[in-house]
């Protein structure tokens, strides 16, 4: 099996936290979105994964470390990295055919902005498995359309009338890649464009003229990271999650002077807490020191100092320096306020 991640994207709603990080490695518990959106999908597909192959954007933004990071999540799952570049944004189609070169044998395919919590038996007499989640407004998402079967007839973009509310998610899963891959193919030699770009749908649709088989599967939770908010959220959500699975969140060299954590919260390596109240739902990455301050349901990365604050729903980067009594904030990395 192999994992193909369309990684390109600059992340600009989630800005400015993307402007010097690429989005797919903004840590959420702890740990960057990417690395668990990968390690998940292995997790639940219990078979080896014999490659994971990265679509990245501009070399002077995802540059030699996030190519170290990304070849260390393959290998730890004891996988292939492969790294290809994709120059121009020119759609999902377009950035899948970068990776032509690993586009063959069983696959899936895993757009990085999204989290999961899933457990689920693979279809494999299926062509293809498009993973759902039901959702309140389905006119903001593109959804699928089922007959009695569980067999998906059609994909929506965007309906202004009701078609399903089971929106599409971002992963694939492909019996044989190859015939996505001649399909994208004929997408791009025909220049069928929508929306400005080459969409991945338009390879699926000629797959199901076709007479491939296309079947949905559900996941239990779908957790988005595009913008401040809904990531503070995400954060919120998998503390959660990892707590109930009784994984470790607290760093055993944190140092606590006068201070409380409240559960669930990830705390890092070497983090300082002074006459300081942190939770619950707070992620605080490595070498922070936070003194005189209540933190809760906020991410704060490596590196920061914050001091006198009284933050809930916020969002601090790296390297930052933080003296105020603003609640709700959001602030990049490399910032100075005090």
């Amino acid at each position: 099996m192999k994992i193909i991640v369309p990684m390109a994207g600059r992340g600009s709603r989630l800005r400015p936290h993307t402007l010097t990080v690429p989005k797919p490695l903004i840590p959420i518990a702890g740990k960057p979105i990417v690395h668990r959106l990968v390690s998940d999908i292995a997790k639940v597909l219990d078979e080896p994964i014999e490659e994971v192959a990265f679509i990245l954007g501009d070399p002077a933004f995802f540059g030699d470390d996030v190519i170290a990071s990304l070849k260390e999540l393959a290998e730890s799952l004891g996988a292939k990295a492969s790294i290809y570049r994709q120059d121009q944004p020119l759609g999902t189609g377009h950035a899948i055919m970068c990776a032509k070169d690993s586009l063959s044998g069983p696959a899936v395919i895993a757009y990085a902005d999204t989290l999961i919590r899933a457990d689920f038996d693979l279809d494999k007499t299926a062509d293809s498995v498009i993973w759902v989640k039901q959702v309140e407004k389905p006119e903001a998402f593109g959804v699928v359309k089922l007959n009695d079967k569980n067999e998906i007839t059609e994909l929506v973009e965007k309906p202004e009338q009701f078609v399903s509310d089971l929106a599409v998610i971002g992963i694939y899963y492909f019996k044989d890649v190859a015939v996505l891959k001649d399909e994208l193919q004929h997408v791009l030699d025909n220049n069928i464009i929508n929306g400005g770009e080459y969409q991945i749908n338009d390879g699926i649709k000629q797959m199901m003229q076709k007479g491939k088989k296309f079947v949905s599967g559900k996941v239990d939770e779908w957790m988005d990271c595009g913008n401040k908010n809904v990531t503070v959220e995400t954060n919120m959500r998998m503390l959660g999650f990892l707590e109930k699975d009784g994984e470790a969140l607290v760093s055993k060299s944190v140092t606590l002077e006068n201070a409380n954590i409240i559960e669930p919260c990830y705390i890092g390596e070497n983090v300082v807490l002074k006459n300081t109240t942190v939770g619950p739902y707070v992620s605080v990455g490595d070498n922070t020191a936070i003194e005189n301050s209540t933190i809760k349901n906020s991410l704060i990365q490596t590196n920061s100092k914050i001091e006198n604050a009284n933050l809930d729903n916020a969002m601090v980067g790296n390297h930052v320096k933080y003296n105020g009594n603003y609640e709700t904030i959001s602030i990049g990395d490399y910032s100075v306020l005090e």
